[in-house]
């Protein structure tokens, strides 16, 4: 499948604006309430609307899943050999709280795979994306920089959510060298990792496929593992969206 990365950072960048024009905005965000009561704003709404139309202008061929359009049935999805897999405003609760921690995500599955993944953080400018080549960091001014995870035999920094803290996380962590713990906010979690500036992020849930598709590639293009809890292969396209728990880190060293 030949991808644009280019024009696919500039789908992304377009729908940062379209959140920023938002988030600017004095007035209040207008925010709804999904059947799982987690907030929807005006900026997730144009933000999708941005990015479904241009995936469909550039790659008519190739079906889009995103969180605000997410009603498609397993038996159409399961015939699917790729397609997009679109978070238009990771990190709503960070949005609603400005804190900058919010970010866009697409993806392009292969069958169960994540094999491409760029993240956006509008209020940073910054860009995040990796495929078969590689990951990278790019600010919209400056030139793309590769980023690797740093293995360490020991002092691993884990990373975890900032609005979705779980008490089951000092229990998986204590099996790793952790000496130092980050929050952080959306799928930023996954940069950190990709970029070398943690080692572990962990998840026991709830999480759909779309908030951690993009950042997994990201995160396994720099040199990262991602699983489940238990070890076994993270999967996307399943027929339930919703993710198990799961574990990102780096590589522990050879003794």
């Amino acid at each position: 499948m030949d991808i644009d990365i280019d024009l696919l950072t500039g789908i992304a960048v377009k729908a940062g604006e379209a959140i920023m024009s938002v988030y600017n905005d004095d007035r209040d965000a207008s925010v709804t309430y999904k059947a799982d009561s987690s907030p929807l704003t005006l900026a997730d709404k144009l933000s999708h609307k941005r990015i479904v139309a241009d995936l469909t202008l550039h790659y008519p061929e190739i079906p889009i899943l995103s969180e605000e359009g997410a009603h498609i049935p397993y038996e159409v999805r399961s015939e699917w050999e790729y397609y997009w897999c679109v978070d238009p405003l990771d990190g709503t609760k960070e949005f609603i709280n400005r804190n900058g921690e919010f970010t866009v995500n697409i993806a392009l599955i292969h069958r169960d795979t994540p094999v491409l993944g760029v993240i956006y953080v509008p209020c940073k400018n910054v860009l995040y994306y990796g495929d078969s080549k590689g990951s990278y960091r790019q600010k919209l001014i400056e030139g793309k920089v590769r980023i690797k995870t740093e293995s360490k035999p020991s002092n691993w920094t884990a990373v975890g959510s900032r609005s979705h803290a779980d008490g089951t996380e000092a229990d998986f962590l204590s099996a790793y060298p952790v000496t130092r713990q980050l929050s952080a906010g959306s799928s930023l979690k996954f940069c950190l990792v990709a970029e070398g500036k943690a080692q572990i992020y962990f998840r026991s849930g709830p999480t759909m496929e779309w908030d951690t598709a993009a950042g997994h590639a990201i995160a396994v293009n720099s040199g990262a593992i991602m699983q489940g809890v238990n070890g076994e292969p993270f999967r996307y396209n399943k027929p339930s969206l919703l993710n198990p728990g799961f574990v990102c880190r780096v590589e522990l060293p050879q003794q």
